[in-house]
């Protein structure tokens, strides 16, 4: 037996991710530290860890983080602890470019530098212009105010009813829980919240729950933040469970990128209390297919074994993703561990995001360049979400060329053109009571 290495069953965080404040007159990356600490005292240890380590994981922790051990590196709350958030511990990994080094001095108060030691294994020591790399390093781009651009461009503060609630659709509401990533993307919608150390306290998220309680016509419960997988387990347990616990309430969704930047959260524990909770969704946030690695497989494997149905939401970016080749390998990608290519969303306009932005033109190029040619599965829904509050649009590519007479003139993926029966009706008559062979023009 090898000593000191904590089996994977026995490392299970303690307590609540550190926020500010939460312990007195320490830092939020020395709250945390302190709780992985308290995590990994009176642990047992016992063998090898099962969660999986790729070649390219382990090559950059033995380089950059040799102290640490696998089981460590494998252990969440430490992959939270060692979080790459300052332009010195940046440069250590990566070369970074004049601009990315402006930007990052520059960054004052807006969304703040966070990429887990993981997901900073990803990324291209030597180009600036990786795709992944581009998601999470800032850039002078973010500093620019353009045309159409605000920090709330959904206006989601507008539908807001109670702190932390996003009630626009009828049915259903958006339950914000946290302001906490593990690591911050450069496009997020939620910028202007996410990141500042705001208090989410046990008391807002009851003003949340009695909002949903109150309000019968709400069926469906989406939690977001920030991130939501990374609150502890009966942080998490604790809004599922009076959220289950509310009649009317049918479905309960998470909205979450840890599968992809910190798989380590996937843990037993935290599947088998998910499991305790269905019918529960999850909705993945994941931009390239370069992010689907063994990690970040196996963690969409436990979730998707857990009985957890798991689509995926992509935002469209510019030199990132924005080509059917590449959206392609990402839609084969995600179906391959169980994920359901679910939206493919037009980035949003929130200020700074002019450099992710792309034409629609491109985003319904993508979808005509899926559609027909691979899975129906794989194929998501391309939607801008309006701004000023909107909701969500879907947008095809043009099928429905017209009609002719009593046939719809529709167009295939291979542009041949074909004519499906459709007659007009009679005003005031159905295809029931019509009689046979009556017909109208149009």
């Amino acid at each position: 037996m090898k000593i000191g290495i904590p089996c994977p069953e026995e490392v299970e965080p303690l307590g609540s991710v550190p926020r500010s404040g939460q312990v007195e007159g320490k830092s939020s990356h020395e709250q945390i530290l302190v709780e992985y600490k308290k995590s990994r005292s009176g642990k047992k240890t016992c063998g090898i860890s099962r969660f999986p380590v790729s070649l390219r994981s382990s090559t950059f922790r033995k380089r950059f983080f040799s102290e640490a051990t696998s089981a460590e590196w494998n252990h969440w709350r430490w992959q939270l602890a060692n979080r790459i958030d300052n332009l010195t511990k940046l440069e250590r990994i990566i070369r970074l470019s004049d601009d990315e080094r402006d930007a990052i001095g520059r960054n004052g108060n807006s969304l703040p530098l966070a990429i887990t030691p993981y997901y900073a294994s990803l990324l291209d020591e030597n180009n600036p212009m990786q795709p992944l790399r581009r998601t999470v390093v800032p850039v002078s781009g973010e500093h620019l105010h353009s045309l159409g651009e605000a920090k709330d461009p959904l206006e989601e503060d507008k539908d807001s009813p109670v702190p932390g609630i996003v009630h626009r659709y009828p049915d259903r509401v958006l339950f914000l829980v946290t302001d906490f990533c593990s690591s911050y993307c450069r496009y997020c919608t939620r910028s202007r919240m996410v990141g500042h150390n705001r208090s989410f306290k046990t008391e807002q998220w009851q003003q949340g729950i009695d909002y949903i309680k109150a309000t019968p016509v709400v069926r469906d419960v989406l939690l977001s933040g920030g991130d939501p997988l990374t609150l502890p387990d009966e942080k998490l347990e604790y809004l599922l469970s009076r959220l289950r616990r509310i009649p009317h309430v049918e479905l309960l969704r998470i909205g979450s990128k840890v599968p992809v930047v910190l798989p380590q959260r996937i843990t037993p524990s935290l599947t088998r209390m998910l499991k305790r909770y269905h019918p529960l969704w999850m909705s993945i946030h994941c931009t390239h297919p370069d992010e689907l690695t063994p990690e970040s497989s196996l963690a969409c494997e436990r979730l998707a074994d857990a009985g957890i149905p798991l689509g995926s939401q992509t935002v469209l970016l510019a030199g990132i993703n924005d080509d059917v080749e590449i959206m392609k390998r990402l839609v084969h990608g995600l179906l391959k561990i169980r994920v359901k290519p679910y939206y493919l969303y037009q980035c949003d306009p929130i200020v700074g995001s002019a450099h992710f932005r792309t034409p629609v033109e491109k985003g319904l190029e993508i979808i005509q360049g899926l559609r027909g040619h691979t899975s129906g599965y794989a194929v998501p829904t391309y939607a801008i979400d309006a701004p000023g509050g909107g909701g969500k649009i879907p947008l095809l590519p043009d099928y429905l060329v017209g009609r002719e007479g009593d046939h719809l003139v529709l167009k295939n993926y291979e542009d041949r053109i074909f004519r499906y029966p459709d007659p007009c009706l009679p005003p005031k008559h159905s295809a029931v009571t019509q009689e046979v062979g009556e017909r109208r023009s149009c």
